[in-house]
C-alpha cells in the first residue's frame, strides 16, 4: 500500500504525529507520476514539476512541525493544480503556446490557502488550450489519456487534474469550471469533482475564460477527500470582489447519518428517451438506494434545460472574446514580430491560439458585434435567467437536492467527434448548474461497458453541505458497486 490509498486526512494525520515523513510522501507521489507519464500510452497529466521546491517545502513542513508549530488539516498532502491557476514557482501556460513558460509574479488565493493548509503543491495539470474543451484534447502540449482506458479521453478541460488523482498520483486535484470542466472529467475518470457556489471559492489568479461562468473546483478520490479540499480553499477573498461573504461550513463534518426527510428531484429533463439504457440503470439503481437511506424521490421539471447549451455557447465565447483579448503580444507571453502593430496583432494570435481558442473567440465576437448583440447575446442572458428560475423554482418548492447523470456517455474515444457541436453537448447535464451559479458534485455511480459513470447532486446556493451529506451517504451505501 502506498500512501496514495491512504485519505487525505489520514495522511496529514500521519505526518503530523510523525509516522510518515512529508518528504518521502512526496516522493511516492513523483515516483507514481514518473510511472504513469512513461511509455505509448503514458497518461501526459502533468505538465510542470518542479520538484526541488516541492520536497524543500516538504523539509520546511517537518521542521517547522518538529518546532511545535500547529500543522494544518492538509499537512504533506501532494496536490496538483490546473494550468491555468497562477502560481509562483512553476509556470501558468493555460495548455497554450500563448503563454508557453509564463511563470505569474503573483499566486492564486486558492493556491496560498492550500499552502497554508499544509499541501505541497507538486505540479501543473495538463488542460484543453484556456480551458475551451470537453476532453483534453486541444492542449498545445498534447492529449491527456484516460487511466481507465489509454485510448479514451480522461474528459475535459480538466482532463490532467481528473487524471492526476485517477491514476493514484495525488489525491486532491485543483481544476476550473466554466460549463462542467471539473464535473465530466470527474465522472469519465471514476473520481469525485465538485463544483461550489459561485462566489464560494475565490476567482483570483485564475486565468479567465468566461468571467461570470468560471469557478475554482475541486477533485478527490473520495467524497472525503473533496470535502476536506473545498473546506481549505473556500471564503471570502478581499482580492475577488465576486466572492461572497458567506460563512463555510465543516463540509466533513456532514458525513454520517440518514437522509430521512431529504427530498431529492429527478428532473425528467435529464432522463430523455435517448439516454444509454446502462446509464439510466445506474441512476435507477442510485435513486433506490438513496430511498433506502430515507431520503423521498420525487419527479420534477426543468423546463429550459434543453436550451442550456444554445444559451452557454453563446454567452461563454462572448465572454471569451473579449477576456482573451489581452493576449496581443505586446505586454506578456508569445510576440511574433510584425511590419506593422496589426500584422504583429494576426501573426502573434495566429501562431499563439489553437483551433477551438480561435473558434470560440470568433463566435463570440461575433454574437457580440453591432446588429447581433441583442439577437443573440442579450437573448442568451435571458434564457439563462429563465435557467436559474427553473432551479429555484423547484428548491422553493421543498426539494433539497437533485439528481441527474453528469454526462450523456461514459468517456469517448480520442477523435470520436468531428463536429464540435457533438463534442459541446458533452456538457447538456453540467452547463446548468455553472448557468445558474449553483453548486453540484459528480460520484461515481457505477461503470458501462468497464468505464466509469458519474451521478450528478445539485443543490441550492451556499447548501454545499447538505450535498456533501447525501454524496457521503451515496458512496458508503454504493460502495464497491459503484466502482464496477
Amino acid at each position: 500500500m502506498t500512501t496514495a490509498d491512504v485519505s487525505a486526512a489520514e495522511l496529514a494525520r500521519r505526518h503530523a504525529d510523525g509516522t510518515v515523513a512529508p518528504v518521502d510522501t512526496v516522493r511516492q507521489a513523483y515516483a507514481r507520476a514518473d510511472a504513469v507519464r512513461a511509455g505509448p500510452d503514458g497518461l501526459n497529466a502533468i505538465l510542470w514539476q518542479d520538484r526541488e521546491s516541492a520536497l524543500g517545502a516538504a523539509t520546511e513542513l517537518a521542521r517547522r512541525h518538529h518546532e511545535g508549530h500547529r500543522p494544518g488539516p492538509l499537512a504533506g498532502v501532494p496536490v496538483v493544480v490546473k494550468d491555468n491557476i497562477a502560481t509562483l514557482t512553476l509556470p501558468t501556460s493555460c495548455g497554450s503556446r500563448m503563454l508557453e513558460g509564463f511563470v505569474s509574479p503573483y499566486e492564486a488565493t486558492v493556491v496560498a490557502r492550500l499552502r497554508d493548509a499544509g499541501a505541497i503543491v507538486i505540479g501543473k495539470t495538463n488542460m484543453d488550450e484556456f480551458a475551451m474543451g470537453s476532453s483534453t484534447e486541444h492542449s498545445a502540449f498534447g492529449p491527456t489519456r484516460n487511466p481507465i482506458d489509454p485510448s479514451r479521453v480522461p474528459g475535459g478541460s480538466s482532463g490532467g487534474s481528473a487524471a492526476a488523482v485517477a491514476a493514484g498520483v495525488v489525491r486532491i486535484a485543483l481544476g476550473s469550471e466554466t460549463g462542467g470542466s471539473v464535473r465530466q472529467p470527474a465522472a469519465f475518470c471514476g473520481v469525485v469533482g465538485v463544483k461550489p457556489t459561485y462566489g464560494r471559492v475565490s476567482r483570483y489568479g485564475l486565468v479567465a475564460f468566461a468571467s461570470s461562468l468560471d469557478q475554482v473546483g475541486v477533485f478527490g478520490r473520495t467524497v472525503d477527500d473533496a470535502a476536506l479540499a473545498l473546506g481549505a480553499i473556500a471564503g471570502r477573498d478581499r482580492y475577488d470582489s465576486t466572492s461572497a461573504d458567506f460563512p463555510v461550513d465543516d463540509y466533513r463534518a456532514a458525513s454520517g447519518g440518514a437522509l430521512r426527510g431529504l427530498v431529492i428531484g429527478r428532473p425528467r429533463e435529464y432522463f430523455p428517451d435517448s439516454l444509454d439504457a446502462r446509464l439510466r440503470s445506474r441512476c435507477d439503481a442510485a435513486f433506490a438506494t438513496l430511498e433506502e437511506l430515507g431520503a423521498r424521490v420525487r419527479d420534477v421539471s426543468l423546463p429550459h434545460t434543453d436550451l442550456a447549451i444554445p444559451a452557454y455557447y453563446i454567452i461563454a465565447p462572448a465572454e471569451a472574446s473579449s477576456n482573451l483579448a489581452r493576449f496581443d503580444g505586446v505586454r506578456y507571453g508569445l510576440r511574433v514580430p510584425g511590419a506593422t502593430l496589426r500584422d504583429m496583432y494576426e501573426a502573434t494570435r495566429s501562431r499563439g491560439f489553437g483551433p477551438e481558442v480561435t473558434r470560440r473567440i470568433l463566435l463570440g465576437t461575433y454574437a457580440l458585434s453591432a446588429g447581433y448583440y441583442d439577437a443573440y447575446y442579450r437573448k442568451a442572458q435571458e434564457v439563462r435567467a429563465l435557467i436559474a428560475h427553473d432551479f429555484r423554482r423547484v428548491f422553493d418548492a421543498g426539494v433539497h437536492l437533485l439528481f441527474t447523470p453528469t454526462a450523456p456517455t461514459p468517456a469517448f474515444r480520442f477523435g470520436a467527434f468531428a463536429d464540435p457541436y457533438e463534442m459541446y453537448l458533452s456538457d447538456i447535464f453540467t452547463a446548468t448548474a455553472n448557468l445558474a451559479g449553483i453548486p453540484a458534485l459528480s460520484l461515481p455511480i457505477g461503470r458501462v461497458d468497464g468505464l466509469p459513470v458519474g451521478g450528478q447532486l445539485i443543490a441550492s446556493h451556499f447548501d454545499e453541505t447538505r450535498l456533501f451529506h447525501a454524496a457521503y451517504a451515496l458512496e458508503q451505501a454504493l460502495g464497491e458497486d459503484a466502482h464496477r
